[in-house]
């Protein structure tokens, strides 16, 4: 069976350890994390695998995981790259390493490039904020692949095996690509987190508030789906009321500065859609 190390086993890479234990697709082998307690932890949730406190305890494998935050990436590489330099054993053979970074492209580690080893990144267009309901999200997943062909090639039956639905991206994109995905769903939380907020300050009360924001996003999200963006959109802006947008927007900058400049600047965008 095709082994795999994970250095990094958070949210994603405790996820995507457990899914392919369960799928047979990797054997999970050795985990290196912050702590040993974390790393069994991890190895715990998996359900596979050793944990180690460093790098040079870890065996050769087939498929290296760096599923690391993305400021850590091109560091991880070196320190990695490092440590096979001075320990031979771990670099007997070519290998594939690949990161989970939406935003960042496969040459963040390139020092392993020099050894031989293929690289690429994979980015499940998924919330991993809870690894449990993650795996239960998983399949129909769409799966972003950017790297070197041969790499690419051998993860994504690994990635299909968990029912995702892989695409290629090359690298120049991601930066754009991830950014939408920002747009879709991470900043989803701060806008509904906004509108409560100036729920509770007209003087409405929180359950309330609560319950006005879960019928909203439920009709929003099912007009989205069934009308597409354009048709499903609704608001001052879209009528095309610039003087009550004003006069909204500097409510709202009187209230919060941040949040003025973010009601003005997607009135503006709400204004171009509605052109369209």
């Amino acid at each position: 069976m095709t082994t795999i190390n994970l250095i990094g086993a958070g949210r994603v890479g405790r996820a995507l350890g457990r899914a392919w234990h369960s799928s047979g697709a990797f054997c999970v082998q050795d985990v290196l994390t912050r702590s040993l307690a974390s790393a069994e932890q991890a190895v715990a949730f998996i359900g596979a695998g050793r944990a180690v406190t460093e790098m040079a305890q870890m065996r050769p494998a087939d498929v290296w995981m760096l599923a690391v935050p993305d400021s850590e990436i091109a560091s991880t590489a070196a320190a990695l790259a490092k440590a096979l330099a001075k320990s031979p054993h771990l670099a007997k053979r070519a290998t594939l390493t690949f990161h989970c970074s939406g935003a960042l492209a496969s040459a963040e580690m390139e020092p392993l490039r020099a050894l031989g080893w293929q690289l690429a990144s994979a980015h499940c267009l998924l919330s991993f904020a809870n690894p449990e309901l993650a795996l239960q999200q998983l399949a129909g997943t769409p799966c972003a692949l950017e790297g070197d062909p041969l790499a690419v090639t051998a993860l994504q039956p690994a990635f299909e095996s968990l029912g995702a639905r892989c695409f290629g991206l090359a690298a120049e994109h991601k930066l754009l690509y991830h950014a939408g995905a920002v747009f879709a769903t991470n900043f989803l939380p701060v806008l509904q987190d906004l509108a409560q907020q100036l729920w509770q300050g007209s003087g409405m009360s929180a359950a309330m508030a609560a319950q006005l924001n879960a019928t909203l996003l439920h009709n929003a999200v099912d007009n989205l789906l069934a009308l597409g963006p354009a048709s499903a959109l609704t608001g001052p802006a879209a009528r095309g009321d610039t003087a009550l947008v004003q006069r909204q927007g500097d409510a709202v900058a009187q209230w919060d500065a941040t949040a003025g400049e973010a009601y003005r600047a997607l009135s503006q965008l709400a204004s171009k859609l509605a052109a369209k």
